[in-house]
């Protein structure tokens, strides 16, 4: 056949494809840490590993990790307004308590709606209904129990005072079954469940919410959100969420420097509108206002160039830099109290 030996083996690569490094933050030199990950070629999907225990399974799907926002979020008020630190600690536990509870019930009604649509996203289909390593029976009877357990809870601190988790929890019944099918609905309602841990938070305190801090809430969250639906749209073709096509990367990255903007001032407000300020204080505000700033340009670039934000909780605790922000607040925040 034209000289060929069909006898001859095929002639096969001395060595595989290796794919190219992930984008790197350009300033610092420190990788972006990714936010999704897809299976490695030969390697077995989460889909198709054996199920874990019930415990384990249980555990995965209240998401844990995610916790940590309910806390930042709600003791930012007894953060600003100085009272009795033992009183102020106890409300503000009694009360992420509350939200943790209400935000585990939201994340598994949302995984028991979405399992199927889940299975088509490369970074949700490993989660337990998803991968059916949990049936849904499962996790209806543990919604059951969270639910129970949250109800006693709102009852011991009095409804009048738990309003905001209660006002969570049907944004999210809307959210889980409608609006978060609806372009730019689904991001606002998003960062309008974290305005309302931070008004939790100064109902668990008894002061006056401040209106700045709200807004601050609202656009930083607006941001970290908007950074999500960018990479949704980057990372896959949008058939696990129908709101994405409402959504383009004009328009996320449009709204995104409007939130970032929007954080930088609300913030700036916030911490200098104090009248009194004077001396170290309003030194410490100034450096406050600065890191935060910071903060934003950093994450920015952690989205932009780096490939980041897909999830902000692991894009937050895994940038060095957004990290040193945060030890920097917290001395800061200190200062000023």
């Amino acid at each position: 056949m034209h000289g060929v030996n069909p006898a001859a083996p095929a002639a096969v690569p001395s060595s595989p494809t290796v794919p190219p490094a992930p984008a790197v933050a350009a300033v610092s030199g420190t990788p972006a840490a990714p936010d999704t990950a897809s299976p490695a070629p030969g390697r077995v999907s989460a889909a198709d590993r054996p199920a874990p225990g019930l415990p384990r399974a249980l555990l995965r799907l209240s998401r844990p990790y995610q916790w940590a926002k309910n806390p930042l979020v709600i003791a930012l008020p007894a953060v600003l307004v100085h009272q009795d630190a033992a009183r102020t600690a106890l409300a503000v536990l009694w009360a992420t308590a509350l939200f943790t509870l209400a935000s585990v019930a939201v994340y598994v009604l949302n995984d028991i709606t979405d399992r199927e649509r889940d299975r088509l996203n490369p970074a949700k289909s490993h989660r337990p209904l998803a991968s059916g390593a949990l049936p849904p029976r499962a996790a209806w009877t543990y919604l059951a129990v969270i639910a129970t357990a949250l109800a006693v809870g709102v009852a011991l601190a009095s409804p009048a005072t738990a309003w905001p988790v209660l006002a969570y929890l049907v944004l999210n019944l809307a959210y889980s079954y409608r609006l978060k099918h609806v372009s730019l609905v689904d991001s606002f309602v998003v960062a309008l469940g974290f305005v309302l841990r931070a008004v939790q938070g100064y109902l668990a305190i008894g002061a006056r919410p401040s209106s700045w801090l709200l807004l601050t809430v609202l656009s930083s969250c607006l941001l970290l959100v908007l950074g999500k639906r960018r990479r949704e749209l980057i990372d896959v073709a949008g058939e696990h969420r129908p709101a994405l096509a409402g959504y383009s990367l004009q328009l996320v990255d449009c709204l995104t420097m409007i939130s970032a903007t929007l954080t930088a001032v609300a913030l700036g407000i916030c911490l200098t509108a104090a009248p009194d300020a004077s001396g170290t204080a309003a030194a410490s505000a100034f450096l406050t206002l600065t890191v935060s700033v910071f903060a934003v340009f950093r994450y920015l670039q952690v989205l932009l160039v780096g490939g980041g934000g897909a999830d902000p909780v692991r894009t937050l605790f895994r940038d060095r830099l957004l990290i040193g922000c945060g030890v920097a607040w917290a001395g800061l925040f200190a200062l000023l109290a």
